[in-house]
């Protein structure tokens, strides 16, 4: 287990590829996800309000996923600054410190667990099933744990676990902590803690490509992102698993 103060490490922004990096290209990108983002819950989570639970929300909970007011959004995060402000500036319903892995919390408490690129900086520290336990344990049944996070079986993905394994993460993208996830791992612990598991495809694209490349690459999401057997190529990856109601029955899709 690394360092227990912090869930990331730390972020030096003098770094190889953020220093051949254009912010423009980046906000190009990042626009994208949050659109996939929402067609995917759109047409995957039939619920349309309730209460969610942010973990590491960090200042961009995802209300763009759960907006108000339909639905009641708390945020967590190792220091209570940065919900106290999102709950001052009515972003946030409610806002408290805490770990994930470990929150005393009531279960059964919330309709939707949300992890926006969080895990795969939870998974450089320790074990991911304690976690998604956890998310199992206060979800309402018909609830779902969501989690975006970057996918392992994309060439990016792939490049950056081998500049992590060789100890370059720092110097090419600023942290080692940026660890690209298995598709599979991701299913099989949602699996294992009793949720049903499907897996999606945000993008094929990276924040790094030329603008005219993200754009050609684009319809490949809506086409294949969902198809299992391309969903697991994914630059940037949704997991959707529910709890399911007592007494039933559910598959899981890889």
């Amino acid at each position: 287990m690394r360092s227990s103060r912090r869930v990331s490490e730390a972020y030096d922004p003098d770094n190889l590829l953020d220093r051949h990096s254009d912010p423009n290209t980046l906000a190009l990108h990042y626009e994208h996800m949050r659109v996939r983002e929402r067609e995917l819950l759109d047409a995957r989570l039939p619920l349309r309000g309730g209460e969610v639970l942010s973990v590491g929300c960090g200042w961009n909970p995802g209300r763009h996923l759960f907006p108000k007011p339909v639905w009641r959004m708390t945020g967590v995060e190792l220091e209570e600054e940065k919900p106290r402000v999102l709950v001052e500036d009515g972003t946030l319903d409610a806002g408290l410190a805490g770990r994930a892995g470990s929150l005393e919390l009531e279960p059964e408490s919330f309709d939707v667990v949300l992890y926006r690129l969080v895990l795969h900086h939870i998974a450089f520290q320790g074990p991911l099933a304690p976690v998604v336990e956890e998310a199992a344990r206060l979800l309402r049944p018909g609830g779902a744990l969501v989690a975006v996070e970057p996918g392992a079986w994309h060439p990016v993905g792939a490049g950056l676990a081998a500049a992590n394994a060789a100890g370059l993460g720092a110097t090419v993208h600023g942290t080692p902590d940026d660890v690209p996830l298995s598709p599979i791992r991701l299913v099989r612990e949602a699996r294992a803690a009793g949720l049903a598991a499907e897996l999606h495809t945000v993008t094929y694209t990276w924040r790094r490509m030329a603008p005219a490349l993200q754009r050609a690459l684009w319809p490949l999401d809506r086409a294949l992102g969902s198809r299992p057997r391309a969903a697991v190529l994914g630059h940037t990856l949704m997991l959707i698993a529910r709890r399911p109601h007592a007494g039933a029955h559910h598959g899981y899709h890889r």
